[in-house]
Order: structure tokens, then sequence, then C-alpha cells
């Protein structure tokens, strides 16, 4: 069976084919648990004479990929041979230049510009001719790296980025249910103790001796460990994954289990893994296999992080000190699947009080990614707000933060801070989580001037400390009505120069803003196609007054039925090539592509006039799979006209380089293996098709025995005749998949 991918990841696949159609390497940046890797595999499936050679951190990550691949009823593509990065690193110079692969894909992008892996890659992606290039990654940038951002490191374009946040936000990924508690609390209460005596005033220093004595009462009434595990497990024979800081700490945290899980279950059953283990192995594959009553805890280190996927976990338990984003939500995402249904749930038993604030991380980009879709009309895609976060230590956070505002800078002493980075930077647009080299959180308390002024938050701003901001260029405006505002300008701009607003729907302003594509749906809005709480009665007036037109036809569907019609004409067909683009620019096939993938998710928004004007074209609604299979079905009814069989040499080409010779042999094997549909095999039945081996007479074997040229010889293995790897340093993916104790 074809590999299928979650609409977001065909979308994602869609404009990597793009992307690679200008440039040679390209790259996917989608958040943990979204099934990135099958995007990787799809190209390897659907490009069958491409060698690829697939780099990995690790054999486990690459395994449990293709046991995931097998899961869902597809197969490992026989084009690919597997190489972790160390393997590659340990290659000589004679070796690496054997190494002769048509694409590489780098799998956790990332952790190949790790100083003793970056050379290497970037000597085999320097090759002539230059191989392609697909990195798959959460994240291209290397936090405890210098911040090194990878996309710029391998030159890669950026194909498709999607945040966690945005994940969550577009139903992706299942929201979890967050459980913030503190582990513990004395080393906190020490460092304000000692910032208390050290207080500029007597005042400040009373104020928060107070909230101390307050802050160690509400400590000593918070509820243990055991309790708020026992509250909060939705199952008491739950798989959880528990991540530690290092094998000291591993041991230290499992030596707690019967006292912190003793109410779940007495005699849980406990599994450790880390890198340096040899015992990994057989602890992990235990851990996945065991479906008992009993409480299923796998404490690691580092070693599941990134990549490797474990089925139905309940949840993960985070016990770690202060960790770059990155790792942060590596670890999250170990609970988080596009394919799971239910929430998990994620324990955040920080070390410390900082750490409270990681999750904050997750919901900033939710909140960036609900207002950017909002700001396009795109409320479809809005499927959730927020998730829940379980505050077990609320009081004493509360406590601390009062206490860490009593004790840090004025309003006059922070102004002055943005004063500096106004100079500094020329603006006052700070990131939100901007820390000064002072180490005054200047992000964060430009936010809290916002939601103050806004009435979101309780506070005090004065007009006099709104001006001082404002003379700073400060921005007080939302996500939201930012996005409007320039959305706007340049539709009044566009205007203002052609004095109409019949933009076409591709029109791309020069600052690279979508100005067709926004007016076009804002149409869509207004005529109720799309739901939206974009388009206010003040804007609809706003934009009245620059010449909207709102009733117009759809200039986007009539550009493009214009070229379909046309390569109709030329070719009496629509079987058009996702890649193909016509002599005016338009992306024909990607378009004819995107709407047989609507309509099969019954999301179709043509109107029945235009499904019916390009049905009398021919228009073939299946999947992509069934327009490629259409396709080559037409070369082989071809090749039969003028040959009167189908006994296509494997190695047959047609000379646009269609590979027939390797499709007809797929379909015999499909057959055998009981995959070809019965309509397609009687099809093929027509144009004589001979399914048995034994009965099959390869054209280039004849050619062989008249002409005695060895060449001609068809091959033992799809792809032999080539060497990808050096003798003894790597393997096509079945004999790998067999190693790894896969059964493709």
């Amino acid at each position: 069976m074809p590999i299928s991918l979650f609409p977001h990841n065909q979308t994602a696949y869609e404009s990597l084919l793009t992307v690679l159609e200008t440039v040679q390497r390209a790259c996917i940046i989608h958040p943990t648990g979204t099934g990135k890797s099958f995007i990787g595999f799809k190209y390897c499936e659907e490009h069958p004479t491409q060698a690829v050679l697939w780099l990995s951190p690790s054999a486990y990550i690459f395994k449990t990929q293709c046991e995931s691949l097998l899961a869902a009823g597809a197969q490992v593509p026989e084009n690919i041979s597997y190489m972790t990065y160390a393997k590659l690193s340990q290659l000589d110079l004679a070796e690496l230049n054997e190494l002769r692969p048509d694409v590489i894909i780098l799998d956790e992008m990332h952790r190949a510009a790790a100083p003793t892996w970056e050379k290497p890659v970037q000597a085999l992606l320097a090759r002539k001719p230059e191989p392609i290039a697909i990195g798959l990654t959460a994240t291209n940038i290397r936090y405890l790296d210098g911040q090194k951002d990878t996309t710029v490191t391998f030159d890669m374009r950026i194909a498709s980025e999607m945040t966690l946040g945005e994940a969550l936000v577009r139903g992706i990924l299942n929201p979890p249910k967050y459980v913030l508690s503190l582990f513990t609390y004395q080393n906190e209460l020490d460092k304000y103790e000692a910032r208390v005596r050290q207080a500029r005033s007597k005042a400040m220093q009373d104020k928060g001796e107070e909230l101390l004595d307050a802050l160690r009462r509400a400590l000593e009434k918070a509820e243990g460990m055991d309790a708020i595990f026992a509250r909060h497990m939705p199952e008491a024979n739950g798989k959880y994954i528990v991540f530690c800081a290092n094998a000291e700490h591993m041991r230290e945290m499992i030596g707690k289990a019967p006292k912190w899980f003793g109410k779940l279950d007495k005699h849980p059953h406990i599994y450790s893994a880390y890198s340096a283990d040899p015992e990994t192995s057989s602890a992990f594959a235990s851990f996945k296999a065991d479906e008992s009553e009993h409480l299923k805890l796998l404490y690691c280190i580092d070693m599941l992080n990134e990549g490797i996927h474990v089925e139905n976990v309940s949840g993960v338990i985070l016990l770690r000190p202060t960790i770059s984003p990155i790792v942060y939500k590596q670890q999250i995402g170990r609970a988080l699947s596009a394919a799971k249904k239910q929430d998990a749930v994620i324990f955040d038993i920080v070390l410390n009080i900082e750490n409270l604030y990681s999750i904050g991380a997750v919901e900033e980009e939710m909140e960036l990614a609900t207002a950017y879709y909002r700001s396009l009309g795109l409320e479809s895609e809005i499927v959730n707000e927020h998730f829940k976060v379980v505050d077990e230590v609320r009081d004493c956070r509360e406590l601390f933060a009062k206490l860490e505002e009593t004790l840090v800078a004025s309003w006059d002493l922070m102004y002055q801070e943005a004063k500096k980075y106004r100079a500094a930077n020329g603006d006052l647009n700070v990131p939100r989580r901007y820390v000064t080299p002072e180490g005054y959180s200047l992000g964060s308390w430009l936010c809290i001037q916002r939601m103050v002024r806004d009435g979101k938050v309780a506070g005090n701003l004065t007009e006099r400390q709104i001006a001082l901001l404002d003379a700073l260029g400060m921005r007080w405006e939302s996500a939201d009505e930012e996005a409007w505002s320039r959305c706007y300008e340049a539709a009044r701009a566009y205007y203002e120069a052609h004095g109409d607003l019949n933009v076409k729907a591709l029109y791309i302003t020069p600052d690279g803003l979508r100005l067709g594509y926004w007016l076009s749906r804002l149409r869509q809005y207004r005529k109720g196609k799309i739901r939206s709480a974009c388009l206010t009665p003040e804007r609809e007036a706003a934009l009245d007054a620059i010449g909207m037109t709102w009733d117009v036809p759809d200039y986007l569907f009539e550009q493009n039925f214009t070229a379909a019609l046309k390569y109709y004409k030329a070719h009496e067909n629509l079987n058009v090539p996702v890649k193909y683009v016509d002599e005016n620019g338009i992306r024909l096939g990607l378009w004819l592509n995107r709407l047989r993938s609507s309509y099969k998710a019954g999301k179709l928004t043509l109107t029945e006039d235009q499904i019916r004007r390009l049905d009398a074209l021919g228009m073939f609604w299946g999947s992509r799979c069934d327009v490629a299979w259409e396709n080559a079905f037409l070369t082989a009814k071809h090749y039969y006209k003028q040959h009167g069989d189908l006994n296509v040499p494997v190695r047959y080409q047609t000379e646009d380089g269609n590979n027939l010779g390797l499709w007809i042999k797929t379909q015999r094997m499909n057959w055998k293996n009981g995959k070809l549909p019965e309509e397609r095999k009687k099809r093929l039945d027509a144009l004589g098709m001979i399914w048995g081996r034994e009965n099959t007479i390869h054209r280039e074997a004849q050619d062989a025995a008249e002409n005695q040229d060895p060449d001609c010889l068809p091959p033992a293995v799809p792809g032999a005749g080539r060497a990808l790897l050096p003798a003894g340093r790597g393997r096509g993916s079945a004999a790998h998949a067999a190693d790894l104790g896969l059964h493709a």
C-alpha cells in the first residue's frame, strides 16, 4: 500500500517538491510527534530510481521510524541505505568518496551540525554532482551551540515550518493536561532570604520578610508528590516516560518511586534506559511490550528526546534542571502524536522556580499561531486556543512572584533599560523572553505594560508613562491588529497606485505580502463561505473607503481553469504532472493535486458549475497516487501499441524519462503480494500482461543473447549497477531492515 500522509504532512510534502524544483536543498521543520519522517519516506517511495542515503543520530531512531511505517501498512522503500552520523564521521576520505547518493536525508538535521559531525556531512553534500539534500527536524536552532541556525549551516531552504504551539492550535497534536509542581524549594528560599537581607531599603526588607513567612507556610501545606500523581494520572496501569538529568539523578528518582507512586500501584514495573547502557535495547523493548495491569515507568536520560516513538504513552514526567528549549519540547513531544486520539498528561516536576515558566514558551507559540490565523480570517484552522494547566503550586508561585516584584527594579529603571535597547537596536521590538545583560526581563516587562494598558491585567500606567514609551516607538497593538494594519496599508497603497482593488489572486507585493490571497479570503468571509471574527464592521467600512470590490469572479479559479483547458486541448487529458508549470508560471499540476486532496477530504469549496466544467475536461478526482498510476498506465498502453506486448525491459525508460520497466515490475510484485486492485489487473490483462516470472520474457535478455552485451542484462536487484555505499559499509534498506529486526 502506498504511504499515506496526514493532511498537514501532505501539504508540507507538496511544498517540498515545489522548492526542490529550483534548489537542491530543502528542509521540513515540524514539531516532535507530527510524523515528519513519513515525508522523507514518501519522497523515497515516489522517486524509486534515486539512491537515498538516510542519515540519523542513532539506529534506534531509524528502526522505530521503519516500524511505524510498517505498522501503517506501507513498506520501507528499497532505495534507502542507512547510516548514523557517527558512522559517517568515521569514514576516511577514500571511503567517503565511494558514497554515491542521489539524495541525502538529514534526519534530526540540527544534530548534523554537531562539531564532530558537521565536517563529514558538509563534505558529502559538496560532492559533484551535488546530491539533493532534505532536512527533517523539530528545530533549526542549536540552542546550546551559540544559537547556531542549521538552515544557514547547510544552506537549506525551508519548505514547511510549524511550531509545537501551532500544531496544538490546529489540532494536529492533542493538547495535553499539564500539571505543574515543585519538587524541591529549600534552595529557592535560601536565595530569596539572601536577597531580602541585601535589599536597598528597610521597607523592602520588611515586605520581603512578610512574604517569606507566608511562602514558608504555603509550602508546608503543599501536597506531597504521591497525592499529586494519584490525582492526575488518568489510569493506574498507564505508561509514562520519566526524564532525568544523569545516571546518578536517575538512581535517586527511581528510589523515590515506592513513595511517589505507591497510592497507584504498590509494585510498579520500572525500566531504565540511557545511551551508554548496553541493556538499553532490551529494557526499552520490554517497556514497549508491557501490557500488564501495573503502572509502567521508563526512566531515561537523553535517549528518548528525539526521533523514537513509543505507542500508547499516557504521559511524561519531567524531572530535569533548566535545559534548552529544543530538548524541553522534544520531551513533551514524547507524549504527543498526530496519530493519538486521547489527551496525554505531562507532569512538570521542576527543580527550581525559574522552570515554572518553561511552559510559557509553548503558550506563547499558541498565542502567535492563533493571532496569525485570525489575522488571515482562517478561523477554521483554530481547533485549540489553550490547554489545561493544573498549577499545584499556584499559591506558592504567586507568593514567589510577589516576592520577586518586591525585590525587582522600579518602573523608571526598566524604562531606562528600554531606552538603552532603543538606542542600540533602533526600535522597541523586544522579544518577549529577552533579558538584558544586567539580568532585567525587559521583554516580559514590555508585554506587561501592553496588558496593563489594555486592561487585561491589574496595574497602573499613567499618561506620562505611556507618552514616554510612545517616544521610544512602543507598539501597543496585538499581533492580530498588527497583521491587519500591515495588510490594510498594502491594500491602500495598491489602490492609490492603480485606482482600484481588482488584485489578482496570486499578486504578491514587492515586500512579499500575499495581498491578492488576503483580499480573496476577505471576500469569502463576507459571503459566509468561511467563518471569521477578522472582518468587523469597522474594518469592512475601512476597506469600502479605499474602493474594495466585494463581488468579483473567482479570478484564481478562472486563471487556473484557462491553463487546464489549454493543457487539455494539447494532451486530451488532465493527467498533469504535479511539478508541471505552464509558460505563464501557473503551477497547474500542484493546483489540480490540491483540488483532488480537498475532494478526498470532503473540503472541496468549488461550485457545482466549476466542478462540472472540470469534469468536462476529464478531471480525475482520485488521489495523487491514483493519478500517477493512470499516467503510467497511459505510457504502458502506448508501449503496447508500438510493440504488441508488455514485456518491458526493467531498465527501459521512455523518451520523457518515465521508468516504465520498473513500473511494470512493481505491478507484478503488487499482484503477487495481493496488493493490486482487481480493476487495475483487468486493465493490464487487456494489454497482454504476463504475471508469472517463469513466463516473462525480458526483451533485454533477448537483446543480450543476440548482441552479447552484458550491460543489457536485467539487474538482479532494482538499482543495481551503481554503488551507493562502499563494500561492507552499508546495504539496501531491505537487508538493513532485517538487521534491525524489521520484516518489510
